[in-house]
C-alpha cells in the first residue's frame, strides 16, 4: 500500500506574529466547510479504512473485552443539595446516563432529571452536561452537544411539568448558574472558532436569548473565564484563569442586576481562590 496513500495539497499561507512571519502550506485545512477539507478527509479516512481492515475482528474482540469489565448497572453516591439527593446512574444495555433525584430523604420516590437514552435518539453524537437546577427546585437548566465539538446549546426544563421551553442558548460551555431570583440564569459563551471560552452573558427566562446581556468579556486571549456559585449560594462568581494567573468578580446571588466586583485584581504569576463562609472570604 506505499505510495497509494492521500497527499495534501501545498498552499501557502503567510502568518505574522509579533513581527515573525512564517509560511503554513497546510492552512487552508482549517476550514472545515471547504469541500476540498471534506473530500481530502473522506480520502484519508478510507485509507485507513483500507489500511486496518485486517484488524476489524481483532478490534471488535478487544471492545467486547473492555466492555465485559465494565460494570454496567452502576451509579453514582448520592449527594445532597438543596433539599434534594441528586444520583447518575446506569442500565444494562444502555450506552447513556440517567441523572435523578429524590427530594428529602434517600427511600423517597425517584424522579428522573434528564434519561440521556432518549435524548440521544437521532443523534449519532450526544453529550449533556453542566444540570444547574434553580433555587427552588423547579427549574433545570442543562447543556447539550450533539456533533462532538463541545459547543453546547443550553436549554432549560420546567421539573414540575416535564416540559423543556423551545428557547435555546447557542454556542456556550454547557455550564450554568442560577440567580437568587429562580429566572435569572448566567452562562459563558464562546468564539466559534478558537472555542475560547470568552464571554459571560446574563439571560432571563422567558426573554429571547439575542436580548442576553453581556456582563463580561475576557478580551485577553491567553484567559478563559467560567461562572459558577460559591458553596454558600450567596454569591455568583465570574473566574478568569491563564496558566499561572487567576482573577475573580462576583455579585450577590440576590442582586443579578448588580455589577460584578473584581476580588482582586490579577497580578501575573499569582494564582488565587476564593471560598465564602459566613461573613467572610
Amino acid at each position: 500500500m506505499a505510495g497509494s496513500f492521500p497527499k495534501a495539497n501545498k498552499i501557502p499561507k503567510e502568518l505574522t506574529k509579533h513581527g515573525d512571519t512564517r509560511i503554513d502550506p497546510y492552512y487552508w485545512l482549517n476550514d472545515r466547510d471547504n469541500p476540498a477539507v471534506i473530500a481530502y478527509l473522506e480520502q484519508e479516512n478510507a485509507f485507513y479504512r483500507a489500511a486496518t481492515v485486517h484488524t476489524k475482528e481483532f478490534r471488535k474482540k478487544l471492545f467486547e473485552e473492555m466492555k465485559s469489565r465494565i460494570k454496567e448497572d452502576d451509579m453514582s453516591v448520592p449527594y445532597k443539595q438543596n433539599g434534594c439527593w441528586y444520583t447518575t446512574r446506569y442500565e444494562t444495555g444502555k450506552e447513556y446516563p440517567i441523572y435523578s433525584r429524590k427530594k428529602g430523604f434517600q427511600d423517597a420516590d425517584e424522579e428522573i432529571i434528564f434519561d440521556c437514552n432518549l435524548l440521544a435518539k437521532g443523534h449519532e453524537y450526544f453529550n449533556l452536561r453542566g444540570i444547574s437546577v434553580s433555587p427552588d427546585n423547579t427549574l433545570a437548566a442543562f447543556g447539550t452537544d450533539t456533533v462532538s465539538r463541545r459547543q453546547y446549546q443550553i436549554q432549560i426544563k420546567n421539573l414540575v411539568t416535564g416540559e423543556i421551553y423551545p428557547d435555546s442558548i447557542e454556542n456556550t460551555t454547557g455550564s450554568s448558574v442560577w440567580a437568587a431570583d429562580n429566572k435569572t440564569l448566567f452562562y459563558v459563551w464562546k468564539d466559534p472558532e478558537t472555542l475560547r471560552a470568552e464571554k459571560v452573558f446574563k439571560h432571563v427566562l422567558g426573554t429571547p436569548p439575542e436580548q442576553d446581556e453581556l456582563v463580561y468579556h475576557e478580551t485577553d486571549e491567553s484567559f478563559n473565564v467560567y461562572v459558577y456559585k460559591s458553596k454558600s449560594r450567596k454569591y455568583i462568581i465570574i473566574g478568569s484563569n491563564s496558566t499561572l494567573t487567576s482573577e475573580y468578580r462576583l455579585i450577590n446571588a440576590d442582586e443579578p442586576s448588580a455589577a460584578f466586583q473584581v476580588f482582586s485584581p490579577r497580578v501575573r504569576g499569582l494564582e488565587y481562590a476564593i471560598y465564602h463562609y459566613g461573613d467572610y472570604f
